[in-house]
C-alpha cells in the first residue's frame, strides 16, 4: 500500500463521465494540500485541479466546469468527477499531496501510482 493509491481510471466514449478516488495514508495531514495531475507520453505532467484543507479549489483552464475535485470529512480520499470528457483529455491520471498550501510553487512529496483514463470513440 503506497502514500496514495488511485483507482476508477478506463476507458469512455466522448461525452461520458469517470470518477477517479484516491485513497491516502493516515499520516498524510489534514492540512495537506491535495491535487489531481495528469501526464501524456512524451508532453509534461500537468496540474489538473487542486483543493487546499480550507475547500478553496483551482482548476487547470480546460477541465473549468467539467471536472470537480473533492474530497470526504476526514480528507482520508480525494476524488475527481470529471464529465463530457473528450479525447484530449486522455492521460495517466496521478493524485498528489504536500505540507505547502497549493497556491504555491513547488513540488509534491507524495504521488500515487496512477490511473489511466482514455477518451475515445
Amino acid at each position: 500500500q503506497g502514500d496514495l493509491v488511485e483507482s476508477g481510471g478506463g476507458s469512455v466514449q466522448p461525452g461520458g463521465s469517470l470518477k477517479l478516488s484516491c485513497a491516502a495514508s493516515t499520516y498524510i495531514s489534514t492540512s495537506y494540500c491535495m491535487a489531481w495531475f495528469r501526464q501524456v507520453p512524451g508532453k509534461e505532467r500537468e496540474g489538473v485541479a487542486a483543493m487546499d484543507s480550507d475547500g478553496v479549489t483551482r482548476y487547470l483552464d480546460s477541465v473549468q466546469g467539467r471536472f470537480t475535485i473533492s474530497q470526504d470529512n476526514g480528507r482520508n480520499n480525494l476524488y475527481l468527477q470529471m464529465n463530457d470528457l473528450k479525447p484530449e483529455d486522455s492521460a495517466m491520471y496521478f493524485c498528489a499531496a504536500r505540507a505547502v498550501p497549493c497556491g504555491y510553487g513547488g513540488t509534491f512529496n507524495y504521488w500515487g501510482q496512477g490511473a489511466q483514463v482514455t477518451v475515445s470513440s
